[in-house]
């Protein structure tokens, strides 16, 4: 395992040293048009940063420069970023343009994505995914850019749960960003990446009672449940094959999801700080009939301020 200690932070990721964000679909769910309104609504409300997925929604980079042309101050990121969607020369000279026409606001979360949505959906070979990250960051690396912005720098992180991931994101990335993890395996991943960037993402309800938070925990982890790569991550924290029905099993909603109010949600963003972790996103698991949780961000982002 490779673990760097002497590389400096980029100055995009210093940034976000200490600071909470969120991960969210929501753009997603209002026209193209308007979608950046949730970026510029959530850097009203004091987030650091705002973390879009890629899956079979909006395109990753065309995404986020919707959300980075509505705001001034918050930071983009891709969490993740599918590999299998583009090449490494079209990722890594989309991210060094919108980090020079945006003030450095872009942060690129890179990930191998799961064998369904890479070989049924995109109609790739998922075989060896580890070996596809390793030569997809060294080809970033050795890719020509010929306009002004080609030798502007511009971060990346890598989705990672296992040792071999982790330890990938140590040697050729900037830090890693581990989601659908305890504080543990923030441990971990800090272990592992020495003193780069581990920025978690975390799952949550605010308020409601049980019966609610866990109809909207089992619904989150519905997916989840079915991927390999986060089953085995699970089974190496100490759960078992009985936790992994569809939607877990109710310990594993309360091991990755947290339930309470202002004050758990600040407690267990403290506890991952605690483990290691430079900033965590917080992802707000909403009702399904209202899938922009507007008051639960403006309730988080003014206990954030406190």
């Amino acid at each position: 395992m490779m673990n760097n200690m002497t590389a400096p932070m980029p100055p995009s990721l210093q940034r976000l040293d200490g600071t909470v964000g969120v991960w969210t679909f929501a753009q997603e769910t209002l026209p193209a048009a308007q979608s950046g309104e949730i970026a510029a609504e959530l850097e009203e409300l004091g987030f650091a940063a705002i973390w879009i997925p890629e899956a079979w929604g909006r395109e990753a980079f065309t995404n986020a420069a919707l959300q980075l042309a509505a705001s001034s101050t918050i930071t983009v990121a891709t969490g993740i970023a599918n590999i299998w969607a583009r090449d490494a020369v079209a990722a890594v000279n989309a991210s060094k343009t919108l980090n020079a026409a945006f003030n450095d606001r872009f942060l690129l979360g890179l990930g191998v994505s799961h064998q369904p949505l890479v070989q049924r959906m995109r109609g790739h070979d998922y075989a060896a995914p580890l070996n596809a990250m390793r030569e997809y960051l060294t080809a970033m690396n050795e890719a020509p850019m010929a306009a002004p912005e080609g030798h502007h720098p511009a971060a990346r992180v890598i989705a990672a749960l296992g040792p071999k991931m982790l330890a990938l994101g140590a040697e050729l990335a900037d830090g890693v960003h581990p989601y659908l993890v305890t504080a543990e395996h923030t441990a971990i991943a800090r272990a592992a990446v020495g003193e780069k960037f581990v920025g978690v993402e975390q799952a949550v309800v605010l308020g409601q009672s049980r019966d609610v938070f866990l109809a909207r925990a089992h619904a989150h982890l519905d997916m989840y449940t079915g991927l390999a790569n986060y089953r085995n991550n699970w089974l190496r924290m100490g759960f078992t094959e009985a936790d992994f029905v569809r939607g877990g099993s109710d310990r594993l909603c309360d091991a990755l999801v947290v339930h309470g109010d202002e004050a758990a949600i600040m407690a267990s963003v403290d506890e991952h700080r605690s483990a290691g972790a430079n900033h965590v996103c917080l992802q707000v698991l909403t009702d399904p009939e209202a899938p922009v949780p507007h008051e639960d961000w403006r309730r988080i982002g003014a206990a954030i301020d406190q």
